[in-house]
């Protein structure tokens, strides 16, 4: 019977390769797969209502005072500051959060649509054209692909957007976002009640979105072109920095472009129509009534709203996307 010889074993022995060896020789567990398809644009359809129903809702007492300010010109009329003053003293501090129920649910909804449609649609322009080509057309994308993004949010949007302008313009409309959304609807029904005001949201979202994405795209384009540094390697604090620059310009051209349309919005929801009387005359007879002065009521208001609101949305929805490991959106940029 064979029996190893003692140098055999010892040879044997010292041959064997330890197990933290193993593990260390052993190849790399593979990274996580990046979210793609459904899965990523679920994340970027969070992302924006995120950052939409944060911001709207913390900036509620503003557009009680901008709203107000719209449709009682007579009473609210000595600028931002004082309309606040007069609100809190006649009606107390808890007025100046009416409709904070409808606001942070309806910009919940619309945002997801908002931000999650952007990023699809910007794809299929995108691969429809080219990828080689996009940067060429990249304006035009970034304004189709906010327009159909934003079309679809606000027909999330209208029903609560005309329930919190109920509510503002008539505190004893309804105790809240349920009372006020029933109450509508059962009074005065869904086309009237909840889509009379349909033509005037459009009339401010649509152009607002477009000059929002449009311009956050550029500006933040151009900022990133004066930064030495390429955009993978900086800071998510200088990113985020970035964002908010980039947001806040463009939501003081969004505000004042959109501005007019927010008005007649305000207006045509402030109550009921004449029995017969069609949307479009509605909106031409206000019109007229307002002229342009009257349709910029409530511009400085609008202003510090929207561009606050505007800065808050793009770093917000930047920091959650990258939270959410949602980085696969397409960026079609001119090269430095």
């Amino acid at each position: 019977m064979y029996s190893p010889s003692a140098s055999a074993v010892e040879s044997l022995r010292t041959a064997v390769v330890p197990m933290d060896k193993i593990r260390a020789n052993s190849p790399a567990a593979p990274a996580a797969a990046k979210p793609s398809g459904i899965d990523l644009y679920a994340r970027f359809a969070f992302a924006g209502a995120v950052c939409c129903s944060v911001t709207h809702a913390a900036l509620t007492p503003v557009d009680v005072v901008k709203t107000r300010m719209q449709l009682s010109p007579e009473v609210y009329n000595r600028g931002m500051i004082a309309a606040f003053r007069q609100i809190s003293a006649a009606e107390g501090a808890g007025a100046l959060l009416t409709g904070f129920g409808p606001t942070a649910a309806g910009y919940f909804v619309q945002g997801a649509f908002k931000f999650g449609g952007y990023e699809f649609w910007k794809k299929q322009f995108i691969e429809a054209i080219g990828v080689e080509n996009a940067p060429a057309y990249r304006i035009p994308i970034y304004l189709a692909s906010s327009a159909l993004a934003e079309f679809v949010a606000d027909i999330a949007l209208c029903p609560l957007e005309a329930t919190r302008i109920r509510l503002v313009s008539q505190p004893s409309f309804a105790s809240g976002l349920l009372g006020g959304f029933t109450r509508l609807l059962r009074e005065e029904g869904v086309i009237r009640g909840f889509y009379s005001g349909f033509g005037p949201i459009l009339l401010k979202q649509v152009p607002y979105t477009m000059a929002k994405f449009a311009v956050y795209e550029v500006a933040a384009e151009n900022i990133y072109k004066m930064i030495p540094t390429p955009k993978e390697q900086l800071p998510s604090s200088t990113i985020t920095a970035v964002n908010l620059g980039s947001g806040l310009i463009s939501g003081i051209a969004a505000a004042i472009i959109s501005q007019p349309a927010d008005t007649l919005l305000s207006k045509i929801n402030k109550q009921k129509g004449a029995e017969g009387e069609s949307i479009t005359s509605r909106l031409v007879k206000l019109s007229k009534e307002l002229g342009v002065r009257g349709l910029f009521l409530g511009m400085g208001a609008r202003i510090v709203m929207v561009g606050t609101l505007t800065a808050g949305q793009f770093a917000i929805n930047g920091d959650v996307k990258r939270m959410l490991g949602a980085t696969g959106g397409y960026e079609i940029a001119k090269a430095k």
